[in-house]
């Protein structure tokens, strides 16, 4: 048996460890996750509701017409300019489908969502990293990389895992010099965080740009992340092709009824953007306090540097019974942390504090 030459080497994509797993492994009775930017306060009871009378023998609507039409309303476009996915990373892996041929090119941060990087890879696409600049995309340089063979340039705003964004005027100025033949994909995962006045909303740019895919999530603030719906927003034509290769019944009635729902319920999200505030400030005044450096952070996690080899770190806070995310390549020394709830970011910084002093007594 013989894959494909370009996957046997790719790595398998490592989410946040499971709660479960860590009380198993290591006998603790109680774990908090704050590793995969989940939404602590979970999903709008409008949504739980709406899932109890999805659960049936019936296949899902392929089209997912319902949710389509609601969700055009709200946004201010047509039905034909969106697409749903097994969350966004579908939509991800279907655009790389879509558009990548052996050879073509690709534009991405060097430290991003990873799934960029991987199903660019299992197309064969040749990858082309542009280092971040202060943790933030460095737009002008990733313009300078296009050439012929450039098919899509991926930025994430706010970005995974640094949590900085670009702003509107940079975002425009950059829109304005890709050639049409190079698709923009902006990736809003975390966009309904934000209430910063700067933050460009990819929607209301659509009409200026044949070019941009917008990708949104329901597994983000709307705290679905279980039932795997995501979405794409764009021009009929791209969205066209991106459901030329999209497989049938790929989100499900429950997920679909959920989401319409989630939509609808605009009051618990501006409950779960407040209190996602608050944890972002409570983090970045303890961060202050102890003298570490940190992104500015514009998602629902913050990025912050240990002084440490995140490994360790993710380890000794593992054994207090706290789960963040480590490993970033280009930021050794940097640990990724979920805002949770007031009580569980209290009890990560005191885990944190304690490994801070562990370390430096035992040097």
């Amino acid at each position: 048996m013989q894959p494909k030459s370009n996957i046997v080497h790719l790595p398998v994509y490592q989410p946040g460890k499971p709660v479960e797993d860590v009380k198993r492994e290591l006998g603790l009775s109680e774990v908090i996750k704050l590793a995969s930017n989940e939404n602590p306060f979970g999903c709008s009871e409008q949504a739980k509701a709406a899932i109890v009378n999805e659960v049936t023998n019936i296949y899902p609507d392929g089209a997912a017409v319902d949710l389509t039409n609601a969700l055009a309303d709200y946004l201010g476009v047509q039905s034909n300019q969106i697409v749903f996915g097994a969350g966004s990373s579908e939509i991800i892996l279907m655009a790389a489908r879509a558009f990548f041929v052996p050879g073509d090119e690709t534009i991405m941060a060097d430290e991003t969502f990873a799934q960029y990087k991987h199903n660019a890879k299992v197309e064969n696409a040749t990858i082309i990293e542009v280092p971040l600049k202060d943790g933030k995309h460095d737009l002008p340089a990733m313009l300078a990389k296009v050439t012929d063979r450039t098919k899509i340039i991926w930025v994430c705003n706010p970005n995974n895992p640094t949590g900085t964004i670009v702003g509107r005027e940079e975002l425009v100025q950059f829109l304005d010099q890709v050639p049409e033949h190079v698709l923009v994909v902006l990736d809003e995962a975390y966009c309904e965080f934000l209430d910063n006045p700067d933050f460009p909303d990819g929607i209301e740019l659509l009409p200026n740009y044949r070019n941009l895919l917008v990708l949104r999530t329901f597994s983000k603030i709307y705290g679905l992340a279980a039932l795997r719906i995501g979405y794409g927003v764009g021009h009929p034509d791209v969205i066209r092709y991106i459901n030329q290769v999209r497989e049938p019944f790929n989100t499900s009635r429950a997920a679909q009824a959920a989401a319409k729902a989630a939509v609808a319920d605009q009051a618990f999200i501006d409950f779960c953007r407040t209190e996602n505030n608050k944890g972002i400030a409570y983090l970045s005044e303890q961060f202050d306090r102890l003298g570490l450096s940190y992104f500015p952070a514009h998602g629902n996690f913050i990025m912050v540097d240990t002084g440490l080899p995140s490994p360790q770190v993710f380890d000794a806070l593992l054994r207090k019974g706290v789960i963040v995310r480590p490993g970033w390549a280009c930021y050794p020394t940097y640990i990724r942390v979920s805002i949770g709830k007031e009580e569980e970011n209290r009890k990560f910084l005191n885990a944190f504090e304690q490994v801070l002093q562990e370390a430096a007594v035992h040097g």
